[in-house]
C-alpha cells in the first residue's frame, strides 16, 4: 500500500454565516460568500505494521488504536477519524475492515471559527477515495463529510465549510429548504483578491469555548419563532447576496459597510456571540482606522477580522498586538480544492502519538507537526464552530 497524503483549505465566510444550520435552512433557505485561505487540515494514510487500525492526531497528541474487526468504542476522543473510517468501511467496502494508520493535523485549531472540524473531515475522505478509488466529485464529497460529521459524530453546525472545503476559492452558495445544496464558484478578478488580502487584519483571540451552546441558542430561537433573532438572521442572508456583489467589484468598502451591518445582525442572533473582551478589540480596531470587524465562526472567541485603508493596516496590526489579548496572523487566499496524492513506497510503522516526522514530507519540528496556529484542531470532540462566519 502507498502512503496517500491529503490536504483540504479552511475558509473565512464573508457574510451569511449561520443561515446554512438546521432548522433555518430548511425553513426559509439560506445563502452564505466565503473564501478558501491557505491554512490546511492535513491527513496521511499509512500501511499497518501490527494489523491494527491506528488514529493519530499529531497536533494534539492523541493516539488510538483497535483491533481489525474490534468494535470501535463510541467515547473515544477522536471521534471524527472514528465516523470517517466506520462510514466509508460500511458504504464502500461492505463492511470489510482494513488495518491502517490514519495521521492528521491542522493549520488551525479546533474553535477557530475557520472551519477546522469540517475541514479535517473533508481531508480525511478525501484521503480514503484516493486510497479506495472512490469515485467522489466536490458535491459528492462535501455531502459525504457533511452526514458523517452532523448524523454519525452528532456535533450540530452548518454546511458551508464542507463545500467550502471540497470545491476551494471564492463561492456562494444557496442552501435550499430541501436540503441541496447550490455551489456557485465565483470568477474574482486577481487584483481584487490582492486588493481584500491587503486590506485584511487577521487576529486570534484563542479558541472559542462557546461556540456548540451558541449554536443550540440560535436553532432553537429558530425553532421558537424568536422575531429579533429570525429577522437577523433574514438579514444576514440577504447580505450575502451584497457582498457578493461588493466583492466582484471590487469595492472594498462596500463589502465594509455589508460587514458591518452583519456583525450588528450576528449579534442579534445568540447572546453569546459577543462579550466584553470582542467588543474591546473591536472598538479598539476601528479607532485606529478599521472601518469594519467581526468576530469568525460561531462566536465567542477565535479569530477576528477586519477591513482597513492598507495605509492604516499596520497601525491598526500594532494596536491589537499590544493588547496582549492574542496575535495578527497572515492571510492569503487560495483557489485550490480539496486534493489527495500517492507517495509510492512502503511506509515505516508509527510507533507512537509523536513520530510523524514522515507524514507531512519531514516538515516536522520536535517529533509534532508543523501548524501555523496552536494545536487543537486534531478532531476530537471539537465543538463545531465552522457553522458560522
Amino acid at each position: 500500500m502507498s502512503i496517500v497524503r491529503a490536504r483540504a483549505p479552511l475558509r473565512l465566510g464573508l457574510a451569511g454565516g449561520g443561515t446554512d444550520v438546521s432548522p433555518y435552512s430548511e425553513m426559509y433557505g439560506g445563502a452564505a460568500l466565503n473564501a478558501t485561505i491557505s491554512r490546511y487540515a492535513h491527513t496521511t494514510i499509512r500501511p499497518s505494521v501490527d494489523g491494527r487500525v491506528r488514529f493519530v492526531a499529531l497536533d494534539q497528541g492523541i493516539e488510538e488504536s483497535f483491533a481489525v474487526g474490534e468494535a470501535m468504542r463510541k467515547d473515544n476522543r477522536l471521534m471524527l477519524h472514528r465516523g470517517v473510517y466506520e462510514r466509508l468501511t460500511r458504504v464502500y467496502r461492505g463492511g470489510e475492515a482494513e488495518a491502517l494508520t490514519v495521521l492528521t493535523a491542522c493549520d488551525a485549531p479546533a474553535g477557530s471559527g475557520l472551519g477546522s472540524s469540517s475541514t479535517l473531515v473533508v481531508s480525511m475522505v478525501r484521503a480514503f477515495a484516493e486510497l479506495w478509488s472512490l469515485p467522489l466529485g466536490e458535491y459528492e464529497l462535501a455531502h459525504l463529510a457533511y452526514g458523517i460529521e452532523r448524523e454519525d459524530v452528532g456535533l450540530h453546525g452548518g454546511k458551508q465549510d464542507q463545500y467550502a472545503a471540497a470545491f476551494g476559492g471564492f463561492n456562494f452558495m444557496e442552501f435550499e429548504r430541501d436540503g441541496h445544496v447550490l455551489v456557485n464558484p465565483l470568477r474574482v478578478k486577481e487584483w481584487i483578491v490582492s486588493e481584500l488580502e491587503l486590506s485584511l487584519v487577521l487576529f486570534f483571540t484563542g479558541r472559542s469555548r462557546a461556540s456548540a451552546a451558541i449554536i443550540e441558542e440560535e436553532s432553537r430561537n429558530v425553532r421558537e419563532k424568536n422575531t429579533a433573532a429570525v429577522e437577523a438572521m433574514h438579514q444576514a442572508k440577504e447580505s450575502a447576496y451584497r457582498m457578493k456583489s461588493a466583492l466582484l467589484r471590487g469595492q472594498i468598502e462596500a463589502m465594509g459597510d455589508v460587514m458591518q451591518e452583519a456583525w450588528a445582525q450576528k449579534k442579534r442572533m445568540a447572546s453569546s456571540v459577543s462579550n466584553t473582551a470582542i467588543d474591546g478589540l473591536y472598538d479598539l480596531a476601528m479607532r485606529e482606522g478599521a472601518f469594519c470587524g467581526k468576530i469568525s465562526g460561531a462566536g465567542g472567541g477565535g479569530f477576528m477580522m477586519f477591513l482597513v485603508d492598507p495605509a492604516r493596516r499596520l497601525r491598526v496590526e500594532d494596536a491589537l498586538n499590544a493588547t496582549g489579548c492574542g496575535r495578527t496572523e497572515a492571510c492569503h487566499f487560495t483557489s485550490q480544492p480539496a486534493q489527495a496524492w500517492r507517495q509510492p513506497g512502503t511506509a515505516k510503522g508509527v510507533q507512537g502519538a509523536h513520530d510523524g516526522s514522515e507524514w507531512l514530507g519531514g516538515d516536522c519540528v520536535g517529533g509534532r507537526a508543523w501548524v501555523t496556529v496552536g494545536g487543537g484542531g486534531g478532531g476530537g470532540a471539537a465543538e463545531a464552530d465552522g457553522a458560522h462566519l
